[in-house]
């Protein structure tokens, strides 16, 4: 049995944040949500998560049927937070432990390391980087074995050169790390209990320490301040953008394209810049995306082009539609098939039939719009009457004129009329023509006003 202790209780003060560390995002999602997934892929039957800074916030992220919080009431370091869970474990699992500050640890790399545990009864995770500053130093002996594993604040000027370093990533059978961890001792500069003393006891008891050395920069890489933070999603999203090139997708420039959950493309899709995706986004074959939009929770059938600057928010838009550019289609809207939405139109709620059109400067708010129905620019649908909300319903082959205001509850039934200018409060009929405006009146001889001569 496989067991995965995940250590989520630090405040993560250098965040300088309110939040929970293990629950800033990186592309969307929390940091342990990431650890999690990690896990889970490395075949984890049973999840602890240690918690402390946030509690209750961390555990309502992390409630899942496999997964059990463990609370660490006071931060007395590594050591002492793996205490906390350990006892939940069964002895004779193998035990992982990683934390939820280091979210893009592979699970391949993680399966090495208990592999190597299940050989030698322990192993831990270890790196080669450029700046080791901050992180316990492995020191190997001449032959290049293990001897130990030093804390940044508790090295000599020596150790500090030392470019290897710890991770924090531990596998060991659960019943040896409770003795190990029963003996460990806080006389260091921190005056906590570290989990990676461990190793040396393991060492003295004559257990081989196996060392699996990471080949992926992503594996180490943890959170402790925002400027990490955003290096750590700058890397996450190359490699995001580098997974839709591979598989055939048209990035403009993998620098200016952000994914912010999950998304997935068919074919010959094309992607301009500055796009961000956010929630679960579907793009089918040959959909083109313009520059500089937002398009959130949405499915958008084959073919359609989205133009430049538009906003996109939980919506379905039918194979071959246009929308944009400078379109924001809101929660709740359905585009059909060879629909058009232009420039600086706002639909809410609204189901647009086939190859129907609201090309300019429109508000369409919880409306049903027939087939190849017209909607001219400036319409406002007013669905609202400051207490409770309408529903406009316009059958096939409406045609709205421009600057048209249509106030709901109302019904235009099938190839009716709204003369341009109009206010409609009434149902329209297919045979009518509907206008609803003062009718207009040339006064003749008139005198334009002329600006009165300032006196002052």
């Amino acid at each position: 049995m496989l067991e995965v202790i995940i250590l989520a209780a630090g405040q993560g003060s250098r965040m300088q944040s309110r939040l929970p560390k293990v629950l800033h995002q990186l592309s969307g999602r929390p940091l342990v949500h990431y650890t999690l997934d990690a896990a889970r892929a490395a075949g984890a039957d049973r999840i602890h998560v240690v918690i402390g800074c946030g509690a209750d916030a961390v555990e309502a992220a992390v409630q899942a049927p496999d997964v059990q919080c463990h609370l660490q009431a006071q931060q007395k370091g590594t050591g002492h937070a793996v205490q906390q869970a350990i006892g939940a474990c069964h002895p004779d699992s193998t035990l992982l432990v990683l934390f939820g500050d280091v979210p893009l640890v592979s699970d391949t790399t993680l399966r090495a390391v208990v592999a190597a545990a299940a050989e030698g009864g322990i192993a831990m995770l270890s790196a080669e980087v450029e700046d080791p500053s901050g992180y316990g130093r492995v020191v190997r002996d001449d032959q290049g074995d293990f001897l130990a594993v030093v804390e940044h604040k508790d090295a000599s000027a020596a150790q500090h050169q030392l470019r290897e370093i710890n991770t924090g990533v531990l596998a060991g059978k659960a019943n040896r790390l409770n003795d190990w961890l029963s003996r460990i001792q806080n006389n260091n500069a921190q005056s906590e209990y570290y989990l990676p003393d461990v190793l040396a006891l393991a060492k003295a008891d004559g257990i081989a320490v196996a060392v699996v050395v990471s080949d992926s920069a992503l594996d180490t890489l943890g959170v402790n301040t925002p400027q990490q933070l955003e290096y750590l999603e700058r890397q996450h999203q190359q490699v995001l953008a580098e997974q839709l090139m591979t598989s055939g997708v048209l990035v403009a420039d993998r620098t200016r394209l952000d994914i912010r959950g999950s998304l997935h493309c068919g074919r010959d899709v094309s992607i301009d810049i500055n796009v961000l995706f956010e929630g679960q986004v579907i793009l089918a074959d040959e959909v083109t995306i313009g520059a500089h939009c937002v398009i959130r929770n949405a499915t958008i059938e084959a073919g359609v082009q989205v133009r430049p600057f538009t906003h996109i928010d939980g919506a379905i838009i039918k194979s071959g539609a246009e929308i944009g550019p400078y379109a924001r289609l809101r929660p709740g809207t359905e585009i059909g098939e060879q629909a058009k939405v232009g420039n600086f139109v706002e639909i809410k709620n609204v189901s647009l039939g086939t190859g129907a059109k609201a090309n300019h400067l429109t508000y369409l708010g919880d409306a049903t719009v027939g087939a190849w129905s017209n909607v001219g620019a400036g319409t406002i649908t007013c669905n609202y009457d400051g207490a409770n909300k309408y529903r406009t319903e316009l059958g096939e082959g409406v045609f709205i004129g421009s600057n048209s205001t249509l106030v709901a509850p109302l019904s235009v039934a099938s190839g009716g009329f709204v003369a341009a200018g109009s206010t409609i409060t009434d149902d329209v009929s297919g045979d009518q023509l509907a206008v609803a405006r003062g009718r207009q009146r040339n006064v003749e001889g008139w005198q334009r006003p002329t600006k009165t001569e300032d006196k002052s």
